[in-house]
């Protein structure tokens, strides 16, 4: 299945969209050019035979120590019962006034608005065009991105011993 998407997003928008096809882990993953992501995303919605109609998550990966995060896109499509996984790698310096950034693909699916949020609120990965990005899960005003490797605990927060 993924070969044959794999094909179909070559054909469709070049051989610079799929960066390489990792089959090492547990499930065969399409390593995409992030300029491409969005339009990728749109094309295996909409696309006959593709039909990725369910965005079930999107979770990151910080590469700690490098300078290097990963947004990883899980798909299903309902009518078809298939399931593909993408990903895209972004290079960044872990300077939290300058986070790894990423157009949203809340367009695509409503689901991301969520999923994106979440990646923002604990990873600290900024998603362009979102509609409303902001923390979901922590305070407006906590410092940090608690899932980074590199993320050192808060003691207190407003004057609030949390260790």
């Amino acid at each position: 299945m993924i070969e044959q998407v794999k094909t179909l997003l070559i054909d469709k928008f070049g051989e610079e969209a799929i960066l390489r096809l990792d089959e090492q882990g547990l499930q065969p993953i399409l390593l995409v050019n992030p300029d491409f992501i969005v339009d990728i995303c749109f094309f295996l919605r909409d696309t006959e035979g593709c039909y990725f109609d369910f965005l079930s998550n999107i979770s990151a990966v910080d590469y700690f120590p490098e300078g290097r995060f990963a947004v990883v896109y899980h798909l299903a499509s309902i009518p078809y019962q298939t399931q593909i996984t993408l990903k895209v790698e972004l290079d960044n310096d872990r300077a939290l006034h300058r986070l790894p950034a990423l157009p949203s693909v809340s367009t695509v699916w409503r689901t991301a608005d969520w999923h994106e949020r979440e990646a923002y609120d604990l990873m600290g990965i900024f998603f362009t065009g979102h509609p409303d990005l902001r923390r979901i899960l922590l305070p407006d005003d906590w410092d940090g991105y608690p899932l980074r490797k590199d993320y050192q605990d808060a003691e207190t927060y407003h004057g609030i011993a949390i260790k």
